[in-house]
């Protein structure tokens, strides 16, 4: 793995200027104080010999070193580098988040990517300076403080959603990480109010945030019992390691780039050692770790990107909580409207998704899993033969994990095992890719949207999309969004 080292001189001049764009890019460890920071926290800006920096909070924890509880380091969004890179230290911090270290340790982790426990913590420690345990402690903390501040629980139960062993574990890590009691956390709790059982927690996003025409974009393709969508929420059932549970999301808009969005998520969860799976899913769904000033100053002065990214700053391609039910319903979608593959979709769920209860009207079935999928007859489903075939055959692939996506397989592996299933094509595999996977480079040529928008746009035949890398999924998703008023469907 190739180290990615961090400039002492680029680091401080974005220290200086307090510039957010870098919080969760890395972290500022003041020798003098002994406390570790985002670059844009407000205290006055250390002398340069004092400072060194982080990639991760863990590996500012690893030196000696807390959090600071003025800007609060680790509520920052993560760092794009994980989806632009998609290396190693990429995929693992996404695991550790989904709380992979929690339920099957270090070799369950090490073995969802391809190397030894030994192996895997050489490379992390190398590469960002903690190993995989510190790593996973790092996110524990994270998770305990949110909801030490924004909820009710009793901290034992704190300590079990955030994945600690005991009690006195978590409570000795609070003491260490942020040089203060849980008690004393809770004193500065900053939650709304929410119904009985139900988790509130608030997702940093980097500012602007598109979220209406996020929202827009699931009201289009939202499948009934599984989904709802008013006017400022989305709302869904999903199944998480140890049980069903509902997510909520209340989606701003946030157009003020100098600013941490925040996007409310109500979690419903059957077992509250979900509670990190079900935020890291909710963050995919959200694309709430990518880089919008990135992105527009790629595309600001592209003839044909640049009025689009002026018109809606702040646009996200839209993830998903699970890669497999992105990976069906792309099959649902070949070569027919928005509408029709949701009305399939609804069909299914109806008459092979598990129900459940969950409280909310309208919200009554999980999406069906593919092991039960895989075992239809293609001739039964309400498509062409052909199709059916295809959903059958990928949905065997995943339930016996030839294919995995979970974020933790190489991309392009993973492209290449969808190629090779009967009736995957290229659109398919990389639709899967986009929204799965998170892959940030992705422009789907051959979709009759794209070629629409690019006809609408004016641009021209020998268009050379290369120049939009590493971006090209957010160019996809302005395309398509530059359709909406103009077409139902994009």
């Amino acid at each position: 793995m190739k180290r990615r080292d961090l400039d002492h001189e680029s680091c401080y001049r974005a220290v200086q200027s307090m510039d957010r764009r870098f919080d969760g890019v890395f972290y500022t460890a003041v020798r003098t104080t002994g406390i570790y920071c985002r670059p844009s926290c407000p205290a006055r800006t250390p002398a340069p010999g004092n400072v060194t920096f982080h990639r991760t909070t863990a590996s500012a924890q690893a030196a000696g070193f807390r959090a600071c509880k003025r800007c609060r380091p680790d509520a920052t969004p993560g760092s794009p580098d994980w989806d632009v890179a998609a290396d190693v230290a990429g995929r693992t911090m996404r695991l550790i988040a989904d709380g992979v270290v929690d339920r099957e340790g270090v070799g369950g982790l090490a073995s969802r990517l391809g190397y030894t426990p030994r192996h895997l913590g050489r490379l992390l420690t190398q590469e960002l300076g903690a190993g995989p345990l510190s790593l996973a402690r790092a996110h524990r903390a994270q998770t305990a403080r949110v909801l030490i501040e924004t909820t009710d629980l009793a901290f034992t139960d704190v300590a079990f959603a955030a994945g600690f062993g005991s009690v006195r574990q978590f409570n000795e890590t609070v003491r260490e990480v942020y040089a203060t009691s849980p008690s004393q956390l809770r004193g500065r709790r900053a939650g709304g109010a929410a119904a009985e059982g139900v988790i509130v927690v608030r997702l940093a996003v980097r500012a602007p945030y598109a979220g209406s025409v996020l929202l827009d974009f699931l009201r289009r393709r939202a499948v009934p019992g599984v989904e709802l969508v008013d006017d400022t929420s989305y709302a869904r059932t999903l199944m998480l390691p140890h049980g069903p549970a509902t997510l909520r999301l209340t989606l701003p808009d946030v157009t003020e780039p100098s600013v941490t969005a925040f996007v409310r998520a109500e979690l419903a969860l059957s077992d509250l050692r979900d509670t990190s799976a079900a935020v890291e899913r909710a963050r995919r769904l959200l694309d709430a770790d990518c880089d919008p000033v990135a992105v527009s100053d790629a595309f600001g002065a592209d003839p044909v990107l640049g009025p689009l990214v002026r018109r809606t700053p702040g646009l996200r391609v839209p993830g998903h909580v699970d890669g497999n039910e992105v990976a069906i319903r792309a099959v649902l979608g070949q070569q027919v409207s928005v509408a029709g593959a949701r009305t399939v979709a609804a069909r299914l769920t109806h008459d092979h998704g598990a129900e459940v209860e969950t409280g909310v009207p309208g919200l009554t079935h999980l999406f069906p899993d593919v092991a039960v999928l895989a075992a239809l007859d293609p001739e039964s489903l309400p498509m062409p033969r052909s199709r059916g075939r295809a959903l059958t055959g990928l949905c065997a692939a995943l339930a016996d994990a030839t294919i995995v996506l979970d974020r933790a397989a190489d991309r392009d592996d993973v492209r290449h095992g969808l190629l090779a299933l009967p009736g995957i094509g290229p659109w398919t595999a990389d639709y899967i890719s986009m929204r799965a996977l998170g892959h940030p480079d992705v422009l789907l040529e051959t979709d009759l949207g794209t070629r629409d928008a690019l006809r609408r746009l004016g641009a021209p035949a020998d268009l050379d999309t290369g120049a939009w890398r590493p971006w090209r999924s957010y160019a996809q998703a302005h395309l398509w969004h530059s359709l909406v008023h103009t077409q139902g469907d994009s």
